[in-house]
Parts: C-alpha cells; structure tokens; sequence
C-alpha cells in the first residue's frame, strides 16, 4: 500500500435478535458514537463517511448519521450483500491511501426480519440467479433455501471429494459458541457439544441448523485517518491497515462446475493472497483472524482459501484444533457469524472492531495472547470478497 492508514476508532453495539433491537438509524448512530469515543474526536472531524447495508431503502446512511451530526459531508451508501460494512471500509481506507481526505468513517448496520434470507423485489432479475442455477444444476433441490443450499452444497463437494467427515463441521460450531461465551455483543453465548449440533434438524446435507447463522440486528463502525491526523489529534495509531483487496467472479467461477468455487473459494484466495503480498507476510505470520462463517461449510473452505491448510487438508486443521487457542490461528475469537451473529451490512466492521481490539490487548477473555498480524474475511454472494490485514507498527 502507498499510504499507511490507521485505524483510529471502532465500536460496535451488542447483537440482537430481530425484533429485539432499535431501528437502523438508531443502531448506527450508536456504533458511530463509540467509534469516534474511542477515537477521541468529534464528528466534526470525519471528512467522508460510507454506510454499509443491505435490507433498506436509499440514503439509510444519512438518516443514521443526521442522528450523529450534520456537517454536510459526503455520505456513500454502499450494499454489496454480506461484504457491505467491509466495502465500506475499503472505500474509506482508499480515501485516506489516496490522499484526498485525512479522516474518514466507515458504519454498518443491519435492521433484519426473521427467516432465511429471500429476494425483497420479485418483478425483476435475481442478481444472484446464475449462483441459484448453478446449484440447481450440480444439486437438484427445488425446495432448498437458497443460502443453504449454495454452502451447504459446498460442504458437500468438500466432504465428496476429500472425505470431510460431518463431524468436522460441527466442531467448528462448537468452537464458535465456546469462543462466544467470553463476548458479551454475541447472540448465542451457552457452549454446545458437537453431539448436540448434529442432532439439531437438518437444513440441507451435512448442514444442521446450528451450523447456520441467526438473522440478526446490529451496528458496527470504524474510523481511518493517516498517520499525520493521528499525530495531531494524539490518536493511538498503533494498528494499521497493511493490506486490503477486494475481488469480485471471473468466467471461472461459471465454468468450474464447482460449488466451492460458486461460493466464493476463488475470490476469497486472489484477494488473500493479493494482501499478503501488499504486506509482505504470509498465512503462516497472522496470529488471529475472523472470517466469515456464516456457515460451518464455508469457514472450513475457507481455511483453504486463506492458506491456512492445504486444499482438501482443512478437516485435519480442524481436528488438529489449529483454528482456536493454542493452535495455528486463532479463528473467530468473537464467536463468529455463527454465534456472535450477523446482521449484514454491520458485519465486516464488527470483524474489524475485534481484530483492532485484540492488536490493542482489549479483548480481556477472548485475548489471542501476542498478537500482531490479524486477517479479516468478508464476502458476500453475488459476489464480493474483501480481504484485510492489520498489523501492530510503532506509533
């Protein structure tokens, strides 16, 4: 990266069901609030701010703010699906990289319905339509929900091709309600045995449904500055962005046959490896990370993608117990989507929120003792991958 950027403040409110929680404007003004509190400065300073979000209609972003404060500054409303709050935060930390502004905010929030996700406008294309053809055609399941049954159907190619026991994947939500219980912002916080996860009824193939992420509420923000704002406003400007990348499908995708890679595989291991080569460090070198697992199935994949295991090795990582403490990398500390929960547009911040505060030793139970390199994964279908690496630098 040309440019080094601090991050300078993150905060994210607790989770909650829907139903359970306050309006969208609401809940990001909040996460705003603590972001700049950590920060240390007032709103008066954010020179651009980009909203994350999915299910709203235009400028949410500026009825959340206007809650904050109205100074008339730019405010881009960014919906990428899942991956929406990390976009943001790549259109933000671009901003301050390029120079053209030396403070700038990046908020998501997400105000859901109960259910499993659906299409909001039926008079139309589905943009996800060649992902749900694709898997209709590799796994014939007419009545299949559509999210579901693209991991899930991934998991099962896994599990197809390289052995992948049913097991394996519920370790790793076993793993996230162990991690959760310390989380305090995280839904689903009482320990789960593998046993009871596999007995929990089934979704589609290997997948139970306590391997699949709960519809949630929430908010999450961060702010960037350069490192010049931060010395003038005494900000602590001990963690940076490293490394960042956003990727999006080439023809491969279409014409592997593959549900893993319909899912995002490819994406997600062009956008690693793009970062670690703007960082200058390797898979091996990140102490901590949060991905997105917004099923067991894809944060099993996703080891893969990310370097962590081998392609086709990521059930002996699992096993092996190299994705939580005492192992290799330490793999969603928070709980994860699949405990903490995941309210769309709010999630890639929330995941930023938790590796700033790990770097900086705040993660009090949770903390991945001597962490210095910590790697975020947000993607969302459709599709859009944003990879990020923070790192500890003197200030």
């Amino acid at each position: 990266m040309s440019r080094s950027v601090v991050v300078a403040g993150v905060g994210m409110i607790p989770f909650r069901k829907p139903g359970q929680s306050a309006t969208y404007d609401v809940m990001g003004a909040e996460a705003v609030s603590l972001a700049l509190k950590d920060a240390g400065i007032d709103y008066d300073l954010i020179q651009q701010a980009y909203a994350g979000y999915v299910y709203g209609d235009s400028t949410c972003g500026q009825r959340a703010l206007y809650r904050v404060g109205q100074t008339g500054i730019p405010v881009i409303n960014v919906n990428n699906n899942c991956s929406s709050g990390s976009s943001a935060l790549f259109l933000a930390r671009q901003a301050v990289e390029s120079g053209v502004v030396d403070c700038a905010l990046a908020l998501g929030f997400e105000q859901m319905m109960p259910g499993a996700l659906g299409s909001v406008f039926v008079d139309r294309p589905n943009p996800l339509g060649p992902f749900i053809d694709m898997a209709q055609e590799l796994q014939p399941d007419p009545d299949a929900f559509m999210a579901p049954h693209l991991f899930g159907g991934a998991g099962y190619e896994h599990a197809q091709k390289y052995g992948t026991r049913p097991e394996t994947f519920a370790m790793i939500a076993a793993k996230a309600r162990k991690h959760a219980e310390h989380n305090d912002k995280a839904i689903f916080r009482v320990p789960l045995s593998v046993e009871e996860i596999l007995a929990s009824p089934v979704v589609y193939k290997y997948l139970t449904r306590l391997q699949c992420c709960p519809p949630t509420c929430g908010g999450a923000a961060a702010i960037v500055v350069s490192p010049s704002f931060a010395k003038r406003h005494g900000i602590d400007s001990r963690v940076r962005i490293l490394g960042q990348a956003l990727t999006t499908d080439t023809a491969s995708t279409f014409a592997s046959q593959s549900m893993i890679r319909a899912v995002g595989f490819e994406l997600s291991r062009e956008a690693a490896q793009r970062v670690y080569e703007q960082a200058g460090v390797g898979a091996d070198d990140v102490d901590v990370c949060e991905l997105h697992d917004c099923f067991t199935a894809n944060e099993l994949i996703t080891y893969e993608a990310l370097g962590f295991a081998p392609e086709g090795e990521a059930e002996a990582f699992v096993r092996d117990g190299d994705n939580t403490y005492g192992g290799k990398v330490v793999t969603n500390p928070s709980g994860g989507l699949l405990s903490k929960g995941h309210p769309l547009g709010a999630t890639g911040l929330a995941q930023c929120t938790e590796l700033v505060e790990q770097l900086r030793g705040q993660s009090g139970a949770r903390q991945v003792e001597g962490a210095r390199f910590a790697l975020q994964h947000n993607i969302g279908t459709g599709s859009a991958c944003v990879v990020t690496l923070y790192g500890l630098q003197d200030a």
